[in-house]
């Protein structure tokens, strides 16, 4: 069975889905629910939903702690959380079904590090996943590029996505491509995939960043996804779901292909896999698996 280190955000998720056009300075019916979400928790247990041995390392707030860990509590999940004195993140996400505006407050995903993965961690998995919103939530970058080159000695594959591109805008482009090249999988959004390119086609764009890393995976959306691995274009199509809530999809599509990618070799399957899972995410409302 596959072992895999997912280390990244943990977020609150306040989702509010108007039932109408938002009403300026007055009140908008809407449904509203509150859900775990942080796109590194969000793909741990999506990850552990495939069957795959995961362990999950974040930071929420100190009084927040049991809980969490009870909101990640499922077989083949290992919760490795630290309680802070910032609270847990926040976010709220106002959603109409296929677009979402975001309103985020980091919180105690702040703290987390580099650092927060030693050796010992490193040696007992064979994949690391790791969100970019946690490597540009500061200036930490010499303890995160520590940690992926202790992964390398380790001879575990890395995995990392930006995550978010109104981030990946403030971080930097050229910073972030520079702390993570040589990494050996890369997943972005077509967004994040073309800002990091500085070109507006996803598939050029796959091109250029498959010059740092042996697998370039962008997600479409609707369309879909393709990847690049050395000279070879796959492209998969989306799955048809009647979507009620898009947020946590890139998440389950990032455990479809990790999950695909660690027992076989076949890149166009993994990336169905991934496909797949996004579709179910879509399905539901909140960003993890019911």
């Amino acid at each position: 069975m596959p072992r895999v280190l997912v280390v990244g955000d943990v977020m609150d998720d306040v989702i509010a889905r108007p039932l109408g056009p938002i009403a300026v300075d007055t009140d908008t019916p809407s449904e509203i629910e509150r859900r775990p979400g942080g796109s590194a928790a969000n793909t741990a247990c999506w990850l552990a939903s495939q069957d795959v041995e995961v362990t999950f390392v974040g930071h929420v707030g100190r009084d927040d702690l049991d809980h969490q860990a009870d909101l990640l509590a499922q077989p083949r999940l290992r919760v490795a959380v630290t309680g802070g004195p910032r609270p847990t993140g926040s976010i709220v996400v106002i959603s109409d079904g296929s677009t979402r505006t975001m309103l985020t407050s980091r919180g105690a995903n702040l703290d987390l590090g580099g650092a927060d993965v030693d050796d010992v961690a490193l040696a007992g998995t064979e994949h690391l996943y790791l969100t970019g919103h946690a490597v540009m939530d500061g200036d930490d970058d010499a303890t995160w590029r520590d940690l992926l080159d202790r992964a390398a000695r380790a001879r575990v594959r890395r995995w990392v996505s930006p995550g978010s591109v109104a981030m990946l805008a403030a971080y930097g482009a050229e910073r972030f491509r520079d702390l993570v090249r040589g990494v050996e999988v890369l997943v972005a959004g077509r967004d994040e995939a073309t800002l990091l390119a500085g070109d507006p086609d996803p598939e050029r764009a796959a091109t250029a960043l498959a010059a740092d890393h042996e697998l370039v995976v962008v997600t479409l959306g609707g369309d879909g996804a393709l990847a690049r691995s050395g000279t070879e274009v796959v492209r998969v199509p989306a799955v048809a779901a009647e979507v009620v809530d898009v947020t946590g999809a890139g998440d389950a599509f990032v455990a479809g292909l990790i999950a695909g990618l660690t027992r076989g070799p076949d890149l166009g399957q993994a990336l169905a896999q991934g496909t797949r899972l996004a579709a179910r995410a879509v399905t539901l409302v909140g960003a993890r698996p019911s």
